[in-house]
């Protein structure tokens, strides 16, 4: 759904005319702000599978940082594997990689464990790898990419739409008063109604993900 679509869908539930562009007066532009803020809370509540894809870094030999193109301070790396040696890579501390790295004798060899490391100057999500490649290794991150902020009419989220406009809502109300006697924590009640029926709606698309085993 579009910007402007969902700004019209809050506008319509506060009663106002709706808009053939999101700047065209102050009101407008503030429910943008809340829409914003809404689509933030709900892509942040769960690893949406519309969020989802796939990374694959090719290393060099002695180089053991690398950036994940297109991703930010918000992604998050659910699952690498080393794709030439047919593994799944493991998680560690960055105390961990601190230790193998800097203070003892480092293996080279194919990569098994991984780290993050920041964020590189374009704002990517950087991650260290660990032993040192002393080649080319093809690995592929599954990743959960959060995307910036809806600015131009056009901008598209494939986040559910029910749960933003609500929260929106919810926070439109909450700063003007009231809207129709509805109160904003009615509305932002049955906005985290409907939030949490859309994350077991998509949940159901990956059950193993909910499945806890002993270690």
């Amino acid at each position: 759904m579009t910007y402007l679509q969902l700004v019209n869908r809050v506008l319509t539930r506060l009663r106002e005319d709706n808009v053939d562009t999101v700047s065209q007066n102050t009101y407008s532009n503030l429910i943008g702000v809340f829409v914003n803020d809404a689509k933030r809370l709900v892509e942040q509540a769960w690893d949406w599978s519309t969020l989802r894809s796939v990374i694959t870094v090719s290393t060099v030999a002695d180089d053991y940082l690398y950036s994940l193109p297109n991703t930010n301070d918000s992604s998050e790396v659910m699952t690498v594997v080393n794709d030439t040696s047919n593994t799944f890579m493991q998680y560690a501390t960055k105390d961990w990689f601190e230790k193998y790295l800097y203070t003892t004798n480092v293996l080279t060899g194919s990569p098994k464990y991984y780290t993050y490391a920041g964020l590189d100057a374009n704002g990517d999500t950087q991650i260290m790898v660990y032993p040192k490649p002393d080649g080319v290794y093809n690995l592929r991150f599954t990743t959960a990419v959060r995307g910036d902020e809806l600015v131009n009419d056009t901008d598209t989220t494939f986040l559910p739409f029910n749960p933003i406009v609500q929260f929106a809502t919810g926070f439109a109300i909450a700063e003007r008063g009231e809207a129709g006697g509805q109160s904003a924590q009615e509305t932002l009640t049955v906005a985290n109604r409907m939030l949490s029926d859309a994350i077991a709606l998509d949940s159901a698309r990956h059950p193993e993900e909910l499945i806890y085993q002993a270690v």
